[in-house]
């Protein structure tokens, strides 16, 4: 049965081309720019030498590339330097900008580890993998960017809109252009930023040429608990030509790499629980002492394999056409191996089959135990996998031809990623119905969670003693056994995009270009799976089976000894599969579909105003949004088991419409002596992650607070965007092109922004004869409750200002040529806050949090010298106390508190100048040498719930480029 729901009526629908405080700005802008004495010389010029990409303005899929031909110098890190500050320079929006420091290599690893070294962006660390994986830009979470591929929208694998970093590998790039201001020819655009990834194009190079690069890796060096080494490979081939007189071009990539990280060491404290347990004593027969709840130590060994590949094809048969096509492909394998051992030491039981423990033996010291012995303790070997492969496939195919005074240009792109993920879930211990064990500890002072030395009474690495089994009767014990379980999800992504524009040179005062766009977009996205309990095969509800294998290893840094295996392929041999659905698995089955029309303008304008040259442009986007969320609804009354008939549910979909309409300006003033005051006003939005977007639900009565009321939770199809007004202002003093000083500010007028929040529902749609209704109170027989679900809230502000110098030393004396720094600094704050939804290591005695994804304080520094084949660089960056993101146990997605930190690279190359090995280089890297921890906390950030250690990472390269 289909549901269908349309805007509710009485919602008051706002004019789509309803004049804003920004359009008006615009307006009276133009107005005076119009009036005023203009210049008709161009205040900024294309360094074609130094990029080996086109500058921003030139750059996006519809407009025309530059016609002139780009000429390499291979001089390292003040190449790729100089590159990036011409397309900073020259920019007429506000923009940062990273160019490859020679082909087929960018200063870091990876994309995201390089974007994070720019003025006000900054980096969340994979609690996992230790690497760079989310980037936040002027204290805006990750989804508030919007991330292109050669100016086109992408398909993702993950719940948000732009696809993770780490699927498109460092070799393949070009340059990446951070945009801090819209430009209204620019689609897709997101709040907080917008991040143009971009891969080379043969025309733009005057000759062959061919890179090759190898690199050996060891990861997890100098672990803190001594754990293993990891170790990896990489390979990449970049190739570049020009045939047919110059009118054919070809550049093609490929890049492949493998990874087994270093074991890492984790720990987990329950949320800093700490539990009051019975203690009584000869002078206090009712006492009590404080104990520590629980703990989890695992020790983790990841697993990567990628590859990726790109090719551009390109024909420019004579100056009035030019076609491209772009092809990437980016396809891996991701492995997470979990070994460890956990429990409820003090409080009540954690399970069925976990009784209450006893204290005796303790050391008790104002309160606390800070030593003593638990009897009746259950402890669980975990033994987890979890695992993906997925793929990223996109086509681009571009045409700019030339009539008359116009140049036109039709844009198809054609994205789809795919990711199969499994997780494993496997428990071993003593069997549901066996005699318990007991656990001592020591070290406890009631808040150090971290430091707490425990010591089982058993041997977890003895197999006798560790059975695969339902250790503690999570699933509810012998009537529904769990001895582990298992999650297959799958998502599939698909973006299909056309956009037609056309541009043409005016002289209607300070107007001297103008282009007109329209793009449409259609986006289909879905996940859906099989996941359910895993039994010992036998059907005993007590079964125990032996663990294959010998392995042993540590459980992250306890100094205690567990059985070690990999579960995968035990389905059907140790275990048989208990599928499952219930309110909470269908809430995770949904699909959304897009369609997104969007229509622009924008006009190129040079002059003067109050005697200064000036250039830029001024915009306006309209777009149309019509977007559709399918899910399930389930009434939890009728959910009385785990199957499709035992919980039936209904397939449910919602639609809404809605206009935005977007006025963009920027202005870039020529102070002379290469200095720059730019300005920026416009209006910005982010649309909501996909799955904040589904038509699922489910809904139960409600009896454990005051009264009893209908309480549901689920998506929201009717969710408008994060909008907002946003100001900037930057000045740059430029050196020529081999560096800058810049000092920006900004502000962010929130008009609405997204939280999930209760709020009054009428359920009637969704329930039948069988639902109870409240008995009693104010919603007595009433079907009106409290639907939990994504909302738009209004009001609040972000603003905060940069800082940055870019600069050799050879502008300060000769005698440090080839010395140079790159430091940045910013501050952001922000006037939101939150309420308290979706936490995974707070125990509610939280009101408010701040808003995701906003460190207040980063700090970026690097430190180069170059000259006569020698690079040596050292970099840090820092940033304060943030709120993250992160993945819980059954892949929701969790906000948690991360400890502000502080990562220092090293890196140094020698590059052949001469002789039959000139062209070749060798290279070293270190990265997180200071062993940085990855903590996560409740409140007290010197009190840590969850921490990660890595280890540093080192590589050993030779690169080679003829």
């Amino acid at each position: 049965m289909k549901i269908f729901a349309t805007k509710r009526a009485g919602t008051p629908v706002r004019s789509a081309f309803q004049l804003s405080p920004v359009a008006a700005g615009c307006v009276v802008f133009l107005s005076a720019l119009a009036g005023s004495v203009y210049a008709q010389e161009t205040t900024g010029t294309t360094n074609t030498e130094a990029a080996a990409v086109p500058v921003a303005d030139q750059a996006t899929a519809t407009e025309p590339m530059a016609t002139g031909v780009s000429t390499v110098k291979v001089t390292g890190i003040r190449q790729g330097i100089e590159a990036a500050i011409s397309i900073k320079k020259n920019s007429s929006s506000i923009v940062e900008a990273i160019s490859a420091e020679d082909i087929g290599k960018l200063p870091d690893q990876s994309v995201a580890e390089s974007i994070s070294r720019l003025p006000g962006v900054s980096a969340q660390r994979g609690r996992s993998s230790g690497k760079a994986a989310e980037i936040s830009v002027r204290g805006l979470s990750p989804s508030f960017n919007g991330t292109l591929l050669n100016g086109r929208e992408m398909a993702s694998t993950g719940n948000a809109r732009s696809p993770e970093f780490d699927l498109f590998p460092a070799e393949l790039m070009g340059s990446i252009v951070i945009y801090k201001t819209p430009d209204a020819s620019v689609v897709g655009q997101g709040l907080a930023s917008t991040i143009d990834l971009r891969t080379v194009q043969p025309l733009d190079f005057s000759k062959r040429v061919v890179a090759v690069n190898y690199k050996k890796t060891r990861l997890g060096v100098k672990q803190r608990d001594g754990l293993p080494e990891g170790d990896g490979k990489r390979f990449s081939l970049s190739y570049i030509d020009q045939f047919a007189n110059r009118t054919i071009g070809v550049a093609v990539g490929l890049t492949s790499y493998e990874e087994t990280g270093g074991a890492q060491s984790k720990f987990n404290s329950w949320g800093g629980w700490v539990a009051d347990i019975p203690y009584p004593t000869a002078a206090n027969p009712a006492g009590t002492a404080k104990a520590p709840g629980g703990f989890g130590f695992d020790t983790e060994v990841n697993s990567h394999e990628r590859d990726g590949a790109f090719a551009s094809l390109q024909f420019r048969p004579n100056r009035n056409f030019k076609s491209t096509v772009d092809l990437f492909y980016s396809a891996g394998e991701t492995g997470l191996k979990k070994t460890g051992l956990e429990g409820a030491v003090g409080g009540n039981s954690a399970g069925t089959y976990d009784p209450n423990g006893i204290l005796t033996n303790a050391v008790i010291n104002n309160g606390v135990a800070t030593s003593g012995t638990i009897t009746n303790w259950v402890g669980v070997v975990r033994n987890h996998y979890e695992g993906a492969e997925d793929d990223l496939k996109t086509v681009g195919w571009n045409n700019e031809l030339k009539v008359g005074d116009w140049t036109t240009a039709a844009d198809l792109t054609w994205s789809k990623a795919t990711k199969q993920a499994s997780r494993y879930e496997t428990y071993a211990g003593i069997p549901g119905n066996a005699a318990k064990d007991t656990i001592s500890f020591s070290g406890f002072n009631g808040a150090n969670f971290t430091d707490v030395r425990y010591t089982p009474g058993m041997n977890y690495a003895d197999r006798s003693v560790a059975r695969l089994t339902d250790v503690m009767g999570w699933s509810g014990g012998t009537s529904s056994p769990q001895a582990g379980y298992l999650a297959m999800p799958y998502v599939e992504d698909e973006v299909k995009a056309v956009r037609l524009s056309a541009k043409r040179d005016v002289e209607w005062g300070p107007i001297v270009a103008t282009t007109y766009g329209f793009n449409h977009t259609a986006r289909d996205k879905s996940r859906v799976g099989d996941e359910g309990r895993l039994l010992i095969k036998g059907g005993d509800p007590y079964g125990a089976a032996a663990m294959p294998g010998t392995e042993t290893a540590m459980a992250g840094g306890s100094g205690i000894m567990v059985a070690s295996w990999d579960p995968r392929g035990s389905l059907g041999t140790v275990y048989e599969l208990a599928g499952k659905v219930d309110a909470d698995i269908y809430n995770k089955y949904w699909d959304v579909k897009e369609r997104i029309s969007t229509g622009y303008f924008k006009a190129d304008v040079e002059g003067q105003l109050f005697g200064l040259d000036y250039r830029g442009n001024v915009g306006v986007q309209a777009i149309h949004t019509e977007q559709t969320g399918g899910g399930y609804a389930v009434d939890r009354a009728r959910c009385v088991g785990n199957t499709t008939v035992s919980c039936p549910a209904q397939r449910v979909t919602e639609t809404d419409k809605y206009w935005d309409v977007l006025p963009s300006m920027n202005l870039s003033f020529d102070l002379k002596n290469d200095q720059v005051l730019r300005f920026g006003l416009a209006k910005v939005v982010s649309r909501a992650n996909l799955d904040d977007l589904r038509a699922g639900q489910n809904f139960a009565l409600s009896t454990t607070g005051p009264f009893q009321i209908l309480n549901g939770s689920g998506g929201n199809p009717q969710l408008k965007p994060f909008r907002a007004k946003q100001l900037d202002l930057s000045y740059e003093k430029y050196f020529g092109k081999k560096g800058y000083v810049s000092v920006a500010g900004f502000y962010k007028k929130l008009d609405t922004y997204i939280y999930r929040a209760p709020r009054a529902f009428d359920f009637a749609p969704y329930l039948t004869p069988t639902t109870p209704l409240p008995v009693g109170g104010p919603f007595a027989g009433s079907t009106m409750g409290l639907m939990t679900q994504p909302m738009n809230g209004d009001g609040g502000n972000i603003y905060g200002y940069e800082l940055a110098v870019n600069v050799p030393f050879e502008l300060i004396t000769k005698y440090l040529d080839g010395f140079g720094i790159a430091v940045n600094h910013s501050d952001t704050r922000s006037g939101i806050d939150l309420p308290e939804i979706g936490f995974e290591n707070v125990n509610g005695d939280m009101v408010s949090i701040p808003l995701p994804g906003l460190s207040r304080k980063v700090t970026n520094l690097r430190l180069y010298y170059e000259k006569n084949g020698f690079q040596v660089a050292a970099a840090a960056r820092k940033r304060s106390n943030f709120l993250g993101q992160v993945s819980d146990y059954q892949d929701n997605a969790q906000l948690t508190f991360i400890k502000g930190e502080t990562i220092v690279d090293l890196q140094a190359s020698y590059e052949f100048q001469t002789g039959w090995l000139k062209g070749a280089s060798l290279y070293v890297q270190a990265q997180n040498w200071n062993n940085a921890p990855f903590l996560e906390y409740t409140s007290d950030p010197e009190n840590p719930t969850n921490r990660v250690d890595y280890g540093r990472t080192y590589h050993f390269g030779v690169n080679y480029k003829f």
